[in-house]
């Protein structure tokens, strides 16, 4: 039997989730650049409730007062979160799938439908006010009966994601420069402790929605990958948990598969008598476990006997004979329904696929929006960077098999790349050019 490597499943997981991040990105810079989206130091948000910049100001000023409006966001981030754990922790599911689907509503239908009219002035699109206000409507109600909303196609669901992290994105890159920088700092480095310190709120819902075995209503992105069919056997990837950022929620069921893929004779022993004592049972309802002699088993079925088990057997029995050292489960006669009860609980595991919360789309794509702002040159370096953090962060999620935060590594490395880009290589490359040198 062929072993199985988790790098035979990464790279379609992988770009199932790059692809929709790398959407999204792409079209918050299309916005910037078509709708000349520039900051409006005059909006008052949640983001800079403390201290509104202005450009006249110090550097030294800008500097506490976006220190100061990324500590109180990252406060009341903090605060809504823990509300949240203590609504999951009471089994308000209801409640918060609610309101989750009210969120939906209200950015779709307000801000989404600001940025929707924003493009029909901008780009003299001929249409009545009646018609468009049917077409926001019906956008709004099918994007909102999508959140949380069983009959819905997943694909349907997927654009809606992308969609709600392009229209919250455009809005955050309306936010002043330097309250941009500190608060895209700041959530980077809360979500590192949120997810991974003790007592953090979004461990606590990762434990919570665990030990409960139930998914956390949460807007999520879920990518469910292709998998082969093979892959019943050989042990599932262990890249079917969400990511940590937006609302990171294990999945509890990778736990399980990665428990039954285990390959060592304790485990195989320990399925193979789970699955006697549920199946062994003749036509009349009593169970032939006890009274049938393990030499009565089904000869065409021995040559299916793995050499663990077969090793383990011959421990046990001595100077049996080889054809006598079948799996007790094989020798019952239930060696072709044996890996049944596995298959079923992989195709549970297999429909759920790598999650990513809303939160690390937008963010992703502030960074890039903001980039834009300056240069296309940063807006590659910031695009290369983030990309390459994300699939750091995969790559260590299949190692460690747990919830893990998204944004820490993307976010730091598209920071230092934008200032490394903005200070250095822009200065150079234009002068370069300038004087028609080649390098």
């Amino acid at each position: 039997m062929e072993s199985s490597s988790i790098l035979d499943s990464l790279g379609v997981e992988i770009i199932g989730v790059m692809a929709p991040v790398s959407i999204c990105m792409f079209l918050v810079v299309l916005l910037t650049y078509s709708l000349s989206v520039t900051s409006d130091p005059q909006i008052r948000t949640a983001a800079n409730l403390i201290y509104i910049e202005n450009p006249s100001d110090s550097a030294t000023v800008k500097l506490e007062g976006s220190l100061e409006n990324a500590i109180v966001f990252v406060v009341l981030v903090a605060a809504v979160t823990f509300v949240l754990v203590l609504l999951f922790y009471y089994n308000f599911t209801s409640f918060l799938k609610h309101y989750m689907r009210f969120s939906a509503f209200f950015v779709l239908g307000t801000m989404g439908g600001a940025i929707f009219l924003s493009i029909i002035q901008h780009f003299s699109i001929p249409v009545d006010s009646i018609t468009c206000l049917i077409l926001l409507f019906n956008f709004t109600i099918l994007g909102t009966l999508s959140v949380f909303s069983e009959g819905m196609p997943i694909v349907l669901r997927q654009c809606y994601m992308v969609v709600m992290g392009i229209v919250v994105a455009a809005w955050f890159t309306k936010l002043p420069e330097w309250t941009t920088w500190f608060i895209l700092v700041a959530l980077a480095l809360y979500d590192l402790v949120a997810v991974l310190a003790p007592g953090g709120p979004l461990k606590l819902l990762v434990e919570l929605a665990s030990t409960r075995d139930e998914e956390l209503p949460a807007m999520v992105y879920e990518a469910r990958p292709t998998v082969s069919s093979n892959r019943g056997r050989n042990g599932g990837s262990s890249l079917r948990v969400l990511v940590g950022g937006g609302g990171g929620v294990a999945d509890s069921g990778s736990v399980e598969l990665q428990a039954v893929g285990n390959h060592d004779a304790t485990n195989l022993d320990y399925n193979a008598v789970a699955v006697m004592d549920i199946d062994s049972v003749d036509g009349d309802g009593n169970r032939d476990g006890v009274g049938r002699s393990p030499l009565a088993g089904n000869p065409r079925e021995r040559h299916f006997a793995s050499p663990v088990s077969s090793e383990h057997s011959t421990a046990n029995r001595g100077s049996v004979a080889e054809e006598e050292m079948s799996p007790l489960v094989e020798l019952m006669g239930w060696g072709d329904n044996r890996e049944e009860p596995r298959g079923l609980e992989e195709s549970d595991n297999i429909d759920r696929g790598i999650k990513l919360g809303l939160g690390d789309f937008i963010f992703y794509s502030v960074l890039v929006g903001r980039a834009a702002m300056y240069d296309l040159m940063t807006v590659y370096a910031c695009y290369l960077a983030i990309i390459s953090g994300l699939g750091c962060t995969l790559i260590l999620l299949s190692v460690y098999n747990k919830a893990l935060p998204a944004l820490p590594i993307s976010i730091m490395l598209g920071v230092v790349f934008y200032f490394l880009t903005r200070l250095l290589m822009e200065p150079f490359v234009v002068g370069m050019t300038t004087n028609l040198m080649m390098f």
